[in-house]
C-alpha cells in the first residue's frame, strides 16, 4: 500500500509510503486520491494530515517511472493537487526530512504546512532541463516571495527549512515543529485547531508581485542568461515566475504547463535526464547483487607521493579515513606532504575549508619508507610510474606484507590488471582504481575489474567511491580501459587534421565551441605530451600497421611536453594556463605537411567536430560490443565526468542517439574515403552498423 490511512481524534492521517523517498508514482497518486476521497466521505473526519513514512515527506517524481507514460497518466500530479485544494476539510502537510519537486508542489496545494527542523526543501527540476510542472512556479512565489522563490527554482538547490521559515513575510510554513519526532503529534493538534476555520486558505489566492516589476525580471534574465547559455530551462523558469506576477493564477498555470512540455522535448533536457539515470545505473554492477557482503575499509595506504598519489590521498582524508603514504626517499615524502598541505591551505584561504577541518585531515595522514608499515591497511593503492616492471616490484612487495583480505589496487591508466594481479598469490583481491588528474577534484573513478576480482571487492570499492564522492564506472580489462582507449582514437584524428590543413588552435576552438572543456591539443599540453609519446612508441611495436600522424612526435622531440615545460602545442606563462599559439609550432606542422607532399585544404568546424566525436563513438561501440563496458550510459559517464564532454549533450553515446546512428554511419563512410585518414578505423563497429541498419540506438 503506497498510502496508509488511519484516523486519530477525528483527523485522517494519510502517510505516503513508497520507499526510498515516497516518490509520487502512479500507484502513490492513485492511493492518495482514494484516501482523500475516503476522508472526505467520512463524517467522523474533520481534518486531514498528509505526511511521509521513513526518511522523507516526498522526493517528488518516482524515478522508476521517469520519462515513461505513467508519469503523466491520470491522476497526474496536477490532478492530485487539485483534489487536495478542493477538499472541504482542511488538509495539513506534515513535512520532514526531504521535500522536493512534486513533493513540495503537493505541500503547496495543501491548506496548511507544518515543517520539522532540518528538512531539506527544493524544486530541483531545472537540473533535469525542466521547470516545476505542477504549479511550483506559480505557488512558491506566492507562498515564499518572488525573489527567494525564483532563486530556489533557478538554482534547484536544497534549502534548510529553518532558513525558509525565517524569511520575513513567508507563508510557506504555518509552523515549525519542535522536532521531527514531535511533528505528527503537533500536526494532529494543529489539525484540531483549524478544523472549523473557514474559508480554507489556498496558496493560489495569495498576492504575487515584485516591487520593481519589469526591472527586476530584466535583471534576472541578464544574470541567468549569462550563466546558463547552453541550457534553456533557467530562462524559462524566470519567464514562468514572471508570469505568476502578471497573470491570473490559471493563466500562469497554463503558461507553466506549456513551457514544461516544450522543455521536455529539448535535447538538453533529454541529455540531463539521461545523465540522471545513467549516474544511478553506473553504481550497479549487473552480476553483483545489491546485498553482496562488503569488506570493512577503515584505513588506506597509498604508494607514491607524487601528484597522483597525493591527490588520491586527499580523497580519503576528506572522508575521514586514515591514510599512510609510502615513498622510497624521505625528500619525495616531504614534497608529497607539502603539496597536500599547500592544497588544503589554499582551500582555507578561499574560505572553502575551515581551519579545524584542515587540521583534522592532516592529523589522519602518516608517512613511511617501509612496506612493512602498510601491513594493517584495508586498502592499498599504488600510484607509481606507468611501467609494468615497476608495477611488478610493487605488487610482489605488497603480496608479501599485506594482511589477508586487504584490497590491492593499481592506479594504472592503461596497463593489464590481470597481469598485475598475477604478480600476487591473491588475484581475487586485485583491481584497478583509475583516478583522474587532479585526483582530489575530478569526479570520475574507473574501476577496472580483473578476470578474478572478487564480487565482494567490487561491491566494497563501489560503495567506497560514494563515500569519497566519486562517480565510479566499472570497466573490463583492455589497453586503456574505457576512457583512454577511446581518447587514443580522438587524438589520432586530431593529428590527421593537422596533416590535412588545420592548426592546433583551429581544432581546439571548433571542439570547444561544440562544448568540450578543452580541445585535444590543449588537453595534451595539460596531461603531458610525453605520455602520449610513450604510448605511441609502444603502439609502433605492438601494432605496426596502425596509422598515426608523426607531428606529435616531432613536437616531443623538441622537448615541448606541455604546461609542465612551459611549451607544448602552445606556449605558457609561468603561473597561468592560458594557451598562447606558437608560430614555430605552426611552421613545424607546415614543414612536415610539405615533406609528406600534402596540399593543405580548408576544413570546416563541422568536419572537425564530427571526426573527433564520431571517432569516440565508433571506438565506444567496439568497447560495448566486447563487454568492456556494461552499458552505453556507463561510457557516457566516463566522458562526462573525466574528459570534459559537454554535459548538455549527455555524453558521446547519447549524442550519437540524438544525431541518429544512421547519420553517424553515413558520415563514417565519407571519412573512410579520405586517403589521408585511416579507412580501416572508419569501418563502423559491428554493433553500431547493426543498430543503425535496424533503426535503433544505443539506449
Amino acid at each position: 500500500m503506497t498510502t496508509e490511512y488511519a484516523v486519530q481524534n477525528a483527523v485522517a492521517v494519510l502517510t505516503l509510503n513508497n520507499p526510498p523517498v515516497n516518490g509520487m508514482g502512479l500507484a502513490t497518486r492513485v492511493a492518495l486520491t482514494n484516501a482523500l476521497a475516503l476522508a472526505q466521505a467520512d463524517a467522523g473526519v474533520n481534518a486531514i494530515v498528509i505526511t511521509g513514512a521513513g526518511t522523507a515527506f516526498s522526493g517528488g517524481a518516482d524515478i522508476k517511472e521517469f520519462g515513461s507514460p505513467k508519469a503523466l497518466q491520470e491522476p497526474n500530479l496536477l490532478s492530485v493537487i487539485l483534489a487536495v485544494e478542493a477538499c472541504s476539510k482542511p488538509v495539513i502537510a506534515a513535512i520532514h526530512s526531504v521535500c522536493m519537486g512534486g513533493g513540495l508542489e503537493l505541500a503547496l496545494g495543501c491548506h496548511y504546512r507544518l515543517v520539522a527542523p532540518g528538512c531539506k526543501v527544493a524544486l530541483p527540476e531545472v537540473k533535469l532541463g525542466l521547470l516545476p510542472g505542477a504549479g511550483g512556479t506559480q505557488r512558491l512565489p506566492r507562498a515564499l516571495g518572488v525573489e527567494p522563490a525564483l532563486n530556489m527554482i533557478v538554482s534547484g538547490e536544497l534549502v534548510n527549512s529553518e532558513l525558509l521559515f525565517s524569511l520575513p513575510g513567508q507563508k510557506l510554513f504555518n509552523k515549525m515543529a519542535v522536532s521531527a519526532d514531535t511533528l505528527l503529534a503537533e500536526a494532529l493538534s494543529f489539525a484540531v485547531e483549524v478544523a472549523t476555520v473557514r474559508p480554507l486558505p489556498l496558496v493560489r489566492n495569495l498576492p504575487c508581485k515584485h516591487p520593481l516589476g519589469d526591472a527586476y525580471f530584466g535583471f534576472a534574465r541578464n544574470m541567468v542568461g549569462g550563466m546558463a547559455k547552453n541550457y534553456p530551462a533557467p530562462l524559462k523558469c524566470v519567464a514562468a515566475v514572471e508570469a505568476a506576477t502578471k497573470n491570473k493564477f490559471n493563466d500562469g498555470m497554463r503558461f507553466e504547463r506549456d513551457t514544461f512540455i516544450n522543455l521536455m522535448w529539448t535535447p538538453e533536457s533529454r541529455a540531463l535526464r539521461h545523465i540522471f539515470m545513467a549516474e544511478r545505473a553506473a553504481s550497479k554492477v549487473p552480476d553483483v547483487p545489491a546485498d553482496t557482503a562488503q569488506r570493512a575499509i577503515k584505513s588506506v595506504a597509498i604508494i607514491g607521493a607524487g601528484t597522483m598519489g597525493g591527490g588520491i590521498a586527499m580523497n580519503f582524508l576528506n572522508a575521514g579515513l586514515p591514510v599512510k603514504l609510502l615513498e622510497m626517499k624521505p625528500e619525495a615524502l616531504e614534497r608529497g606532504v607539502a603539496t597536500i598541505r599547500k592544497n588544503y591551505e589554499a582551500q582555507v584561504k578561499k574560505g572553502k575549508l575551515k581551519q579545524d577541518k584542515y587540521e583534522q585531515r592532516m592529523a589522519l595522514l602518516s608517512t613511511t619508507l617501509s612496506y612493512d608499515d602498510l601491513r594493517d591497511a584495508d586498502l592499498v593503492i599504488e600510484a607509481v610510474f606507468e611501467e609494468m616492471a615497476v608495477k611488478e616490484a610493487v605488487f610482489k612487495s605488497l603480496d608479501a606484507v599485506m594482511k589477508p583480505g586487504a584490497i590491492l589496487a593499481s592506479n594504472t591508466s592503461t596497463l593489464d590488471i590481470n597481469q598485475i594481479a598475477a604478480f600476487t598469490q591473491r588475484p581475487q583481491d586485485v583491481l584497478g582504481l583509475h583516478f583522474f588528474s587532479p585526483a582530489n577534484v575530478m569526479k570520475l573513478l574507473e574501476v577496472v575489474r580483473g578476470a578474478q576480482t572478487g564480487k565482494d571487492v567490487l561491491a566494497t570499492v563501489m560503495a567506497l567511491a560514494k563515500k569519497i564522492k566519486k562517480t565510479a564506472v566499472v570497466s573490463g580489462v583492455c589497453d586503456g580501459f574505457i576512457g583512454n582507449r577511446m581518447i587514443e582514437q580522438y587524438g589520432r584524428q586530431g593529428g590527421f587534421l593537422l596533416d590535412e590543413g588545420c592548426t592546433p588552435a583551429q581544432v581546439d576552438k571548433a571542439v570547444e565551441k561544440f562544448g568540450f572543456a578543452m580541445g585535444p591539443f590543449r588537453m595534451g599540453d595539460l596531461a603531458g605530451n610525453d605520455i602520449g609519446w610513450a604510448i605511441r612508441k609502444r603502439r609502433y611495436v605492438e601494432k605496426p600497421g596502425m596509422k598515426y600522424s608523426k607531428t606529435a612526435d616531432l613536437l616531443c622531440e623538441k622537448g615541448r611536453f606541455g604546461q609542465k615545460t612551459g611549451a607544448g602545442w602552445y606556449d605558457y606563462v609561468p603561473g597561468k594556463r592560458d594557451a598562447i599559439p606558437n608560430a614555430e609550432v605552426n611552421q613545424m606542422i607546415e614543414a612536415h605537411r610539405a615533406a609528406l607532399g600534402i596540399t593543405p585544404r580548408k576544413i570546416s568546424d563541422e568536419e572537425i567536430v564530427q571526426r573527433l566525436v564520431f571517432s569516440l563513438i565508433n571506438e565506444a561501440a567496439h568497447i560495448l560490443q566486447e563487454g568492456i563496458a556494461s552499458r552505453a550510459s556507463d561510457i557516457d559517464m566516463v566522458y562526462l565526468m573525466g574528459y570534459g564532454f559537454p554535459i548538455y549533450r549527455g555524453g558521446p553515446m547519447n549524442y550519437a542517439n540524438e544525431v541518429g546512428l544512421f547519420n553517424v554511419v553515413q558520415a563514417m563512410h565519407r571519412f573512410a574515403q579520405n586517403p589521408l585518414d585511416d579507412a580501416q578505423f572508419w569501418q563502423p563497429a559491428p554493433l553500431l552498423a547493426s543498430l543503425a541498419a535496424e533503426g535503433k540506438n544505443f539506449s
